[in-house]
């Protein structure tokens, strides 16, 4: 159907889910007052609704990827500094995407891939593998190969060696078992494979966000790679490491708050 009654009717099934969710509500209240402490209950509320119709619309993004190609890339999504990758990669070591769970990190994959970047992603398996399947075939109809977080880091490797392009999210470790930092200055448990591999291999990490416009556009922007000297302390490197990007994020999270997709309680507790 037309994008725009798709987006319509995306938004109406995500109203009456956001009606009958209360724990999701709740826990999306308490990541938000975290990162707002200063914003009233009813401002809580508008973020929270528009966070929910965004996500509405980032699903419609995802299944549509079959009829996406160049000309719409040219038409409704604005690249800045492409030219990052380019310079990481004359490097030979490969390059970190470094990204988060906002805006619409799956359709900047496409979109790198489509631009000709050989582009890996490390992908969280989903518990019904027919899903799971059509996740994947939907990723590499247009080019992004996937990798199954759980066996990522012997291809994580091999995808740097290559000198190729692997992402990876930063603000969300499912395993629980991420390094412990402060994030808007309360504790989480944050990635350390973005920081472990920029270590171990002596690639790049590129910062790079795709976000929504207020038209319904988007824009992939990619910040200047992350410079860091080692100082051949493993643990304290990769510490300082985190805590150096985990700003980048952090930044772009309170900027599109609105479309950080974190249903779940976020932080320590």
């Amino acid at each position: 159907m037309p994008l725009k009654i798709a987006y319509k009717l995306a938004i109406f099934i995500s109203d009456l889910h956001y009606i009958l969710a209360r724990e999701d509500r709740k826990a999306v209240r308490d990541n938000l007052k975290v990162i707002y402490p200063e914003k009233s209950e009813k401002e809580l509320r508008k973020i929270r609704l528009r966070m929910s119709r965004n996500f509405a619309k980032y699903l419609v993004d995802f299944f549509r990827f079959s009829i996406l190609d160049t000309e719409y890339i040219k038409k409704n999504i604005k690249v800045e500094n492409i030219e990052y990758y380019d310079k990481a990669m004359a490097e030979g070591k490969g390059v970190i995407a470094l990204s988060a769970h906002l805006g619409n990190w799956e359709l900047g994959a496409v979109v790198i891939a489509l631009l000709g970047y050989p582009f890996w992603v490390v992908a969280l398996p989903h518990k019904h593998k027919r899903v799971d399947n059509f996740f994947n075939s939907q990723r590499k109809s247009k080019g992004v190969k996937v990798i199954p977080l759980g066996n990522a880091a012997r291809s994580c490797l091999n995808v740097l060696k290559n000198n190729e392009i692997v992402a990876l999210v930063g603000d969300r470790d499912f395993n629980d078992k991420g390094i412990v930092m402060d994030f808007f200055g309360k504790p989480t448990h944050l990635p350390q494979g973005p920081a472990a591999f920029a270590l171990k291999t002596g690639a790049r990490i590129v910062p790079c966000f795709m976000f929504r416009n207020e038209d319904d556009s988007f824009t992939l922007k990619m910040e200047k790679p992350v410079e860091f000297n080692p100082t051949g302390d493993k643990d304290k490197d990769l510490k300082a490491l985190v805590e150096q990007y985990k700003v980048i994020i952090e930044n772009y999270i309170r900027k599109y708050v609105d479309q950080w997709y974190m249903f779940r309680r976020f932080w320590i507790q």
